[in-house]
């Protein structure tokens, strides 16, 4: 693109004065009808000027024509600090966001294209003889017309049995055999009911009467019955003979019915968790797992029911739609005869005799399967779901299924359905705010990627992207680098033009990496010192893998987007070493949040060998760190406690007799009594949308006068909590409890986040990495596995070198790391490359090469080799 680009005022959007977060009163002109890339360090300010600043902004208006009652309704952001923005379109902003936990939420819903077919089959169907017609909410498993009455949509149904509920019948009741129960308290409550109820509590669980182990197991009775706390069973029977005054009365719940109630109505993802251990989940006999009541199952197209169409891969549903789109009637629609229209008569004499239900009433006309109406309503909506499944296989995603629900999609893949469905908005003149679009994407899948942007601004938008991907960089029109460094080092725009003109930036970290050659690898592979051997590893598209993993060095699997990495490694590899140490797959935060969340599936395989040299397994993912803004960096990190036993410490607060507690913005008596240490308030404005604004009592600092008077080394606790990891790591450079966290925060690319920074405000990438450094600071005593999905997602190239540093450290010090990774240049260093594919979803599933980079490099079958190659051929130019 011609910098003339910069000249045409009337196609720019002009920004001056932006000041949101680090921006340092940035004034900038950034062309429309273009593709613009932000670039810039993690934490450069390259985010708020796009999605604060721009987006913001845009939005802002939006909602400023929006009746103020609707305006209530929608989660709207903040006005963004900037003197004035000018040449702004209508924006879109298409953000790395996890989206609906809920199971029922699937591609197909986020596309609409499930709602399509159920047109299709409800218009278009072939009918078994004698059934009515059903409407497109029949043909919905998230609906009481549509969902299997066995398993109530979910495919799956699940019980429970002594053994789940026993795992050790040598215990006593009383020494909690019933694992199913609840801990603490209410396990001990329904113990007690037991001894009133007459029942035997202290002889070993397998020792007891059958009936009685049937009754407390599986009773659907709630008997409600006098308990006194604390008396053994001869004293509780003899205050039972004298009726004397219980302690209270309690109501007794069968072990299975605890369970079952649980699991269906608990709001508590941890609780949903624990009792999804003692449920057993089998296929529903049913409907087969497809989630539908039988009538609808019996309606077909193309010879498939509405739930063998759900499970084909996007790429296998295209061609069964080809025939339909062009007007051809296939398969089942094809062998029908005409003498279905006597069904239809037949039908119509039902109704006419009273008979009418909700599947067929009388203003709803019965067609042929063979009729012309039939044919063309099949071939419109046919027409326009391939149009929308061809748009989503060309962004890499063929090998999603319809009824593949949100939860195991990764932000990227989410992002990339959103974009699909933009792209067949046929929208014009919008600007496009873009997250990272590359993330979780292969080098060859970026390709795709880059097609579908540059045909979105073929249509007349602009394309804004936030990106770290150096292709994306080198194929943008415009290039805005910001920086040069992190948080209060950065904020500035550092250029803004073609890409080209960047080369001569001598303060831009960007321009190092897009314009060097190949950086010659500092060190040849390391030798492994072991193998881990999986066998019969069979999990989504892993059918009977054989897979070995070199102990003691750095290895990455890579692989196209759905070609089987994640299953392999954040999987089968995490499950099946957790289960020989003894231990659950290890996780930071549960992701079982939904109400209808089901039990996780089981890894089919087993450890062959090798497995003796792990001593430990850390899985490092991209889970959040906590999911309100009281949980921060400097409280996850556990750095928080010795910051505040060194304020407890001071010669005020021990005259005021104040311990560490006092310093905690989560205990009463220190913080703010007004925000109860949320350090804002929220405003109500009855038709206008509410409004946060910080505390008019501490404007923010989350504490109470009393407790902000006290300070150390000059800086009160509010104060220590807005310094950055950088700042932090001078002012506490002489108290190494809290220094050491700090300088392994900065030492991974996080010097720009501050202490108290929420964790609802960090990104995936950012707590990641946040728990890597935690990870960090133990004693390193080797022999330990180290897993990461993804550990470069949100890095700029300088910061995957600070992040390559650390692991190799990790590895030096006697452990293995594994990374599920698409970065070429993270590949290139490694010592141990498995490529699987060769493509994605049914198409893969297969190690296609493994060894060194090197070798990788020159195998034809491996995609990634084709990558490796370029490297190696721009290492040698």
């Amino acid at each position: 693109m011609s910098a003339d680009l910069s000249r045409t005022n009337d196609r720019n959007v002009r920004v001056r004065g932006a000041r949101e977060h680090n921006l340092k009163d940035v004034d900038v002109d950034i062309p429309r009808d273009a593709l613009v890339v932000f670039s810039g360090v993690s934490g450069s300010g390259k985010s708020s000027l796009a999605f604060g600043t721009i987006y913001a902004e845009a939005q802002r208006r939006y909602f400023e024509s929006v009746a103020p009652y609707a305006r209530r309704l929608i989660d709207q952001v903040g006005v963004p600090d900037v003197d004035s923005i000018e040449g702004l379109p209508p924006a879109v902003a298409l953000q790395q966001q996890r989206g609906t936990p809920s199971t029922r939420s699937s591609v197909g819903s986020v596309t609409t294209l499930s709602s399509l077919l159920r047109i299709l089959y409800s218009r278009a169907g072939s009918y078994p003889p004698q059934q009515p017609m059903l409407y497109a909410e029949d043909f919905s498993p998230n609906t009481p017309q549509g969902a299997c009455p066995t398993c109530h949509g979910l495919g799956r149904v699940f019980e429970v049995n002594e053994k789940t509920m026993v795992p050790d019948d040598s215990l006593t009741i009383r020494e909690r055999a019933i694992a199913s129960w609840p801990p603490a308290w209410q396990g001990q409550n329904l113990r007690d009911i037991l001894v009133s109820l007459g029942y035997d509590v202290d002889t070993p669980w397998r020792d007891l009467p059958r009936k009685d182990r049937n009754w407390i197991l599986f009773t659907e009775e709630q008997p409600t019955v006098p308990v006194y706390a604390g008396f053994t069973p001869a004293e509780t029977r003899a205050a039972l003979r004298r009726k004397m005054e219980p302690s209270y009365q309690g109501t007794f719940t069968g072990a299975r019915r605890y369970v079952l109630h649980t699991f269906a109505s608990t709001q508590s993802a941890l609780m949903k968790k624990r009792v999804s251990r003692f449920m057993i989940g089998t296929t529903c006999p049913t409907c087969d797992g497809k989630r539908l009541k039988r009538e609808a199952l019996g309606v077909t197209f193309a010879g498939h029911d509405m739930g063998e169409i759900s499970r084909m891969p996007l790429s296998q549903l295209a061609e069964v739609l080809k025939p339909a789109a062009k007007g051809q009637l296939v398969g089942a629609q094809a062998a029908s005869t005409l003498s279905r229209a006597a069904s239809r008569k037949d039908t119509e004499r039902r109704i006419a005799a009273g008979g009418a239900s909700h599947e067929a009433s009388p203003d709803v006309r019965r067609t042929p399967n063979l009729s012309e109406e039939k044919r063309i309503a099949a071939q419109r909506i046919a027409h326009d779901v391939l149009e929308r499944v061809t748009t989503l296989t060309e962004l890499g995603l063929g090998y999603l299924s319809l009824d593949r629900s949100t939860p195991t999609l990764s932000p990227g893949e989410l992002q990339r359905l959103r974009l699909a469905t933009q792209i067949r908005s046929n929208l014009f003149g919008v600007v496009y705010v873009l997250d990272e679009p590359s993330a979780g994407l292969h080098p060859a899948d970026g390709e795709a990627l880059r097609v579908a942007l540059e045909r979105l601004k073929r249509s007349g938008n602009s394309i804004f992207v936030v990106e770290h991907d150096l292709e994306v960089m080198r194929h943008a029109d415009w290039l805005v680098d910001v920086g040069p460094d992190a948080g209060e080092l950065g904020g500035r725009v550092l250029y803004s033009g073609p890409p080209a003109g960047l080369r001569g930036v001598a303060g831009s970290h960007t321009a190092r990496y897009l314009f060097a050659a190949a950086v010659e690898r500092a060190r040849p592979p390391r030798q492994p010192v072991g193998w881990l051997h999986l066998a019969n590893v069979t999990r989504n598209n892993l059918h009977q893998l054989e897979a070995a993993f070199p102990l003691g060095v750095f290895t990455t699997v890579t692989g196209v987007s759905g070609s089987g990495k994640s299953s392999l490694v954040s999987q089968a590899l995490i499950e099946l070493v957790a289960a020989h140490l003894g231990h659950e797959p290890p996780e930071a935060e549960d992701e079982a949040e939904d109400a209808e969340a089901l039990p996780p599936g089981a890894v089919s395989g087993h450890i062959a060998s090798g497995v003796e040299a792990i001593r430990r397994i850390v899985r490092v993912d991209q889970k959040p760190i906590g999911r309100t803004p009281r949980s921060n960096l400097a409280t996850y990190t556990g750095l928080f406690d010795a910051v505040r036993k060194l304020f407890a410490g001071t010669a005020t607060a021990r005259r005021l007799r104040y311990n560490a507690g006092r310093f905690s913005f989560n205990v009463a008596k220190g913080r703010c009594d007004t925000c109860e240490g949320e350090g804002f308030v929220s405003v109500e404005l009855l038709f206008m949308p509410s409004v946060y604004a910080p505390c008019p009592t501490c404007h923010g600092a989350r504490y109470n006068e009393a407790t902000l008077k006290v300070q150390w080394n000059g800086r009160n606790i509010a104060e220590v909590l807005g310094l950055t990891v950088s700042e932090a790591v001078s002012f506490f450079a002489a108290e190494p409890a809290v220094h050491r966290p700090l300088a392994l925060l900065e030492a991974i690319g996080l010097g720009y986040l501050r202490l108290g920074q929420p964790a609802t405000e960090l990104s995936g990438g950012e707590a990641q990495r946040i728990k890597l450094a935690t990870e960090l600071q133990r004693v390193q005593r080797g022999h330990t596995l180290y897993v990461l999905d993804e550990p470069t997602t949100g890095l700029h190239a300088a910061d995957v070198d600070k992040l390559m540093t650390q692991l190799d450290g990790l590895v030096e010090a006697g452990n293995t790391v594994v990374v599920v990774e698409h970065e070429i240049r993270v590949i290139a260093a490694s010592d141990w490359v498995i490529d699987m594919g060769p493509g994605a979803g049914d198409e893969g599933g297969r190690i296609v090469a493994q060894g060194t980079p090197d070798a990788v490099a020159v195998s034809p079958t491996s995609v990634t080799g084709r990558f490796l190659r370029a490297q190696d051929e721009v290492r040698q130019a």
